[in-house]
This record gives structure tokens, sequence and C-alpha cells, in this order.
């Protein structure tokens, strides 16, 4: 009989696009390579406010250039870690949500869940949220939070400086 082989959920990133924090990015990614699973990037938008003056409504061309934007601001958010960490396999997730409900329900299947914390040190509305409604574990990665030593792969030294 064949033993059942145990995988680890996939790690789920909140990104902000527009201003990704450095720290959550660069944990994320780290124990994505350490666990070997696949990193979910998940960037949520809303209309712009000039959306709102629209009489009808949204029409979907309209709809489908502001999120093909918002694609591809997370590409380029992303572009520079994924050359930095090209064993990590990335999946990029736009929604069409509040950041707090996008990330909630991606909670569901993530062995991780990882958000930053305001510049301003606060925890802000998103990670507060997260933190209370998400289903599993949350870390919270301060902006100015000191990036663990990478591992190195060298024999006889488990760690080195990132940089």
């Amino acid at each position: 009989m064949q033993q059942p082989t145990h995988q680890v959920p996939e790690i789920v990133l909140g990104v902000d696009a527009r201003r990704p924090a450095d720290g959550a990015v660069r944990f994320a990614f780290d124990c994505a390579r350490l666990w070997g699973v696949r990193l979910r990037a998940v960037h949520a938008w809303r209309f712009p406010s000039c959306a709102a003056e629209l009489p009808f409504g949204v029409p979907e061309e309209d709809r489908a250039a502001w999120e093909d934007h918002e694609v591809q601001l997370l590409s380029d958010a992303l572009r520079p870690w994924r050359e930095k960490y090209p064993d990590v396999a990335v999946l990029e997730d736009v929604r069409h949500l509040p950041p707090a409900e996008a990330l909630i329900l991606r909670s569901a299947d993530a062995g991780l869940l990882v958000v930053g914390r305001s510049r301003t040190g606060e925890l802000g509305a998103v990670a507060r949220d997260v933190v209370r409604e998400a289903s599993g574990p949350v870390v919270v990665v301060p902006a100015r939070a000191l990036c663990p030593p990478a591992h190195s792969g060298r024999a006889g030294s488990s760690h080195t400086s990132p940089h």
C-alpha cells in the first residue's frame, strides 16, 4: 500500500501592486522557496472613482481595460522578485474585491497568508481584518522588517547574508 504524500499548501501573499511591501514580498518568496511550494500573489482592486459617475454602470470594455491595467501593475511589481527567485513558482491572482475580502477568501486553501504592515507602523485595516477573519496562519511583516538570512547551500554553512 502506497503512503499518501503530504503536500504543503501554497503561500498566499497580499500585494498592493502600486506600493508593494518589500519586506512582506521577500518573506513570502523566501518561505515559498524554503517549503518548495507555489506562491500566489493576490492583488485586489476597485473601479476608479470616475466609474461612479457613469449613468449606466461600467461598460464591459472599460472594466476589461482597467483589469488589464491592474494585471500589468502586479506583473511589473513582481518582476524583480521573480528574477531574484527563479525557482519559485508564482501565480498572479488579480481580484476585483476589497483587499481583505480577497485575502480572506484565499486563506481557506493557504498554508500561510503573508501581508505587510503599513509604513506608519500601525496595523492597517486590511491586516486587522485578515488576522481576525483568515481561516489559517497569518504573518504580518513590518514595513522595516529585517530579512532573515537566505540559505546559502554551502557545506558547513547553513546561512549567509541575503545581499
